[in-house]
């Protein structure tokens, strides 16, 4: 953080915490602060910009609260990643069916090594062409098909195998090696289905199907998954809660 250049207007009217925490913003989406670098406390921070501590504390909190920052009790302030687009709950659909009362059946349709295509690559922050674990699955409950979850992992989550993704959900099979996921940044959208996820959706051809695309990073800033997934529109809904701060 020493090296990374704060401009700070100071007869400006946009308040000095918003000046410096946009700054820092930019400086992690243009990549002058990578995922996993550490913030200077926030005592020196201050110090060294010449703003009160109360001011500096402000700034840092609101991009922990945007997730591109994560506080970790014994390491310090680090970068989590830059696109956060908005903090959501970090579940997964095996997560939420669970949490409903309602039992998920999961049938793995695909499980194979790949090496990992450019876009995937670029998403786990991978070179093009290192062994990934590819996942295509079909979520169920009450025997009724509700989504396609297609996953990539990266080392050293690749030796998951099908039986354990039968009978639990990836995240929970991740978070049982003591995996901390920690922050997503997700795409919700919508799209015609294609022939193959209406048939295993059980829904007429050309059927309106939600669609999430998700990076997920554990407690370090490493990326944990991939995923893009698909979900039938007449039996899944998102839901966002949204706060004013």
């Amino acid at each position: 953080m020493s090296d990374l250049f704060v401009d700070l207007d100071r007869s400006s009217p946009v308040p000095l915490y918003f000046q410096v925490a946009r700054q820092i913003e930019q400086a992690i989406e243009g990549g002058k602060l990578l995922p996993g670098s550490r913030l200077d406390n926030e005592i020196h921070l201050a110090d060294q910009l010449g703003l009160s501590r109360p001011t500096m504390r402000r700034a840092i909190q609101q991009l922990v609260d945007k997730g591109l920052l994560v506080r970790k009790r014994g390491v310090g302030t680090q970068v989590v990643h830059g696109q956060v687009t908005r903090p959501v709950e970090l579940t997964s659909l095996h997560d939420d069916l669970v949490r409903s009362g309602q039992q998920p059946d999961t049938r793995v349709l695909l499980h194979e090594m790949d090496g990992a295509a450019d876009d995937v690559a670029g998403s786990l922050a991978i070179s093009p062409g290192t062994p990934v674990l590819h996942l295509r699955r079909l979520r169920m409950s009450g025997g009724e098909p509700l989504a396609v979850l297609e996953n990539w992992l990266p080392a050293p989550y690749t030796d998951l195998t099908v039986e354990a993704l039968t009978e639990r959900g990836m995240y929970q099979l991740l978070r049982s090696r003591g995996v901390g996921m920690r922050v997503a940044r997700q795409r919700i959208g919508a799209r015609r289905g294609t022939g193959e996820e209406c048939t295993l959706l059980d829904e007429r051809r050309g059927a309106p199907l939600l669609t999430m695309e998700r990076t997920t990073h554990d407690d370090s800033g490493k990326v944990v998954e991939y995923g893009r997934h698909v979900y039938r529109a007449s039996r899944y809904a998102f839901e966002v809660t949204l706060v004013d701060r």
